[in-house]
């Protein structure tokens, strides 16, 4: 049994709301460069240049990425040998949040209930999504959500019978429907399978995997394929101005479900897609 305290968690959680709201990722920034350099549009490749020249004005002067510096939206992947000691592990997280956005003068977006909405003043709650797997460690994914985009997110309850053909009807007709307000070029996640909830949380899950990683699963690999094919031909473009770039990456998820459902949920991020992982 090993143990991890609450203050490490903490540490790192404030310290992970502040780069990946500061910095883009790895996987996003040379998604970004490949875009610019296959770009047909003129002008949607003068979007991408500028797009480029504002991250990396953020990373050198500090300021964040995007001024919506989101909802903190917290995966907590827990060794089932691991032993948090020192409080509560959900007051720990949102502690690590508290100080990260108020710290790194982020911009408090959460309001304390949907319908009074008095702002909590320092971004909390997070959403955060725990995990039991094997092992020792406590593998932690800070993806802020900011909510133009997630405004944009759809989840379809299908017939099995409307299959694949059906699923890939569900994610253009979202993408479509999205146009400019998700800040394209986007990120496109998508959960099929499981229940209501599950297909959510899936798609949610699957915009932080990397952008040049694909499905291991031969048809969910084709199928990503074919969707960032058939979306970057919609003509939306960067910025919602035309161009050959709508998305960056179709990632999809999938899941057990039942006999009687096909659940569908797509969950859309604009081009900054930011995300932070750390392995305690």
């Amino acid at each position: 049994m090993r143990t991890i305290s609450t203050e490490e968690i903490i540490r790192n959680i404030k310290e992970m709301c502040i780069e990946a709201n500061h910095y883009l990722s790895k996987d996003m920034e040379e998604a970004l460069r490949k875009a610019r350099e296959k770009e047909k549009s003129s002008i949607g490749k003068q979007i991408l240049h500028q797009l480029e020249e504002n991250l990396q004005i953020a990373a050198e002067d500090m300021i964040p990425i995007c001024q919506d510096t989101g909802m903190a939206v917290i995966f907590v992947d827990i060794g089932q040998n691991v032993h948090v000691e020192g409080g509560l592990l959900t007051d720990a997280v949102n502690e690590g949040v508290r100080q990260g956005y108020t710290e790194g003068y982020l911009r408090k977006s959460v309001v304390d209930d949907p319908i009074v909405r008095v702002n909590t003043n320092d971004n909390t709650p997070a959403v955060i999504h725990y995990d039991i797997v094997s092992g020792d460690k406590i593998k932690i994914t800070v993806a802020p959500k900011g909510f133009g985009s997630e405004n944009m997110s759809r989840v379809f309850m299908l017939k099995p019978a409307d299959g694949i053909e059906g699923i890939k009807n569900a994610v253009l007709t979202a993408v479509k429907e999205a146009g400019p307000n998700a800040c394209p070029p986007m990120v496109v996640g998508v959960g099929i399978g499981g229940t209501f909830e599950k297909c959510a949380l899936l798609a949610k899950k699957a915009l932080t995997r990397s952008t040049d990683e694909r499905s291991e699963i031969s048809y969910v690999r084709e199928l990503e394929e074919e969707l960032l094919l058939k979306i970057n031909k919609s003509g939306i473009g960067p910025g919602g101005l035309g161009g050959s770039t709508t998305a960056l990456a179709v990632n999809i998820i999938t899941y057990p479900t039942h006999i009687a459902g096909l659940p569908v949920a797509v969950n859309i991020c604009c081009h900054v897609n930011r995300h932070s992982v750390r392995v305690l």
